[in-house]
């Protein structure tokens, strides 16, 4: 990878960030430890059988319902959460709920996009629909997202109030990002601009949230949860940057997920409109074959081989599409970065921000 590199406009030196493993694992533990048990009490709120399909979801049981010690994700949400509440100077247990809430929010959305996008696997399982059928994974989806605007509004506090309407801006938005994403996996050209705001909204926009809500019920004021907000967004396009990478050349045994995942789903991902708008004789190979694509039908290309799918992901990195969007994943961390200079926190608070960033950044690639 070059040294330097343009980013839209702007000069970028890049640096891989020394990651503090051990604290970050500390803080995600905390964020677990903490949320699991508010979170299992709200799901068992759940009418049957939707409570066991969640429960499924999130890994507690398996497909037989036995009890199962599953991976229920890296929980960086929850971990924010409560780092927010502290920023806030209240105490971490105080963004317990805006934890919860945002992680049932966060998991209403896969329960609907495993199924929109037809994943099979997620987080080395059978996904909800394929196990429990498509109506579940909506039923279930729904039921989350009302519980975590359930689990904000019994606070019964006006700071409460103020993060359910962030929650649900959030949740808006994240929608947003959603149907854009499919709109544009049938479209021949999507713009570098287009897909920033698609992840935006359907990654960033969540981040975001998590970033504040603890603040904000911790009794922060608007300019505090709105600054943390931006480095919450900020690192949820580098978190989505990373992911893009990921979801072409990610190992399956890491992800979780089919090799190729996103171009088996035809997704207009950071690296394949970086690779697009590039120009040069690899970019408009790309672009000819990816327009032959979009008119193909699903199974048609549902038939392709290993090797039609590698020599896509060839192109796209031969057109510079790889390198940018790693480039482009460190430009957002350092913009989150820079975030929390506005904030007035414990240096030790801002080193565990930082802390988690960098995990980010470098996770899995």
């Amino acid at each position: 990878m070059s040294t330097t590199t343009k980013n839209r406009g702007e000069t970028v030196t890049p640096a891989t960030p020394a990651v503090d493993t051990a604290g970050v694992m500390a803080l995600l533990e905390r964020g677990r430890t903490l949320a699991t048990p508010v979170l299992r009490a709200a799901v068992n709120r759940l009418a049957p059988p939707m409570d066991t399909v969640a429960a499924y979801h999130f890994g507690w049981i398996d497909a037989e319902g036995n009890p199962a010690e599953g991976d229920g994700g890296k929980a960086v949400r929850p971990a924010l959460a409560l780092l927010s509440a502290e920023a806030a100077g209240a105490a971490p247990e105080a963004g317990v709920p805006g934890a919860v809430a945002v992680e049932l929010v966060h998991n209403f959305s896969l329960l609907h996009d495993d199924l929109m996008d037809g994943d099979e696997q997620r987080r080395h399982r059978d996904t909800v629909w394929k196990v429990h059928g498509p109506a579940q994974a909506i039923l279930v989806g729904d039921a989350l997202f009302a519980l975590a605007n359930e689990i904000l509004l019994e606070l019964g506090t006006a700071d409460a109030g103020r993060a359910t309407r962030r929650l649900t801006a959030a949740t808006r938005k994240l929608i947003d990002g959603q149907a854009q994403d499919i709109s544009y996996e049938h479209r021949e050209r999507v713009t570098v601009e287009e897909c920033l705001e698609m992840e935006g909204n359907k990654t960033g926009a969540l981040l975001a949230c998590a970033a504040s809500i603890g603040a904000v019920l911790g009794g922060a004021d608007d300019h505090t949860a709105d600054t943390l907000e931006r480095y919450g967004y900020h690192l949820g396009l580098a978190f989505q940057a990373v992911d893009d990478l990921l979801g072409i050349w990610g190992d399956p045994e890491t992800t979780g997920k089919r090799t190729w995942s996103d171009l088996r789903q035809r997704k207009k991902s950071l690296p394949v409109v970086a690779a697009l708008a590039a120009g040069g004789p690899d970019s408009e190979r790309l672009a000819q074959i990816l327009a032959a694509d979009a008119h193909k039908p699903e199974e048609e290309f549902a038939d392709f081989s290993e090797e039609e799918f590698a020599v896509r992901a060839a192109l796209i990195e031969e057109a510079g599409g790889r390198d940018w969007t790693s480039q482009e994943a460190r430009r957002q961390h350092a913009t989150a970065l820079a975030a929390l200079d506005s904030v007035d926190m414990p240096a030790e608070i801002r080193a565990r921000f930082v802390a988690l960033a960098d995990f980010v950044v470098v996770r899995e690639r």
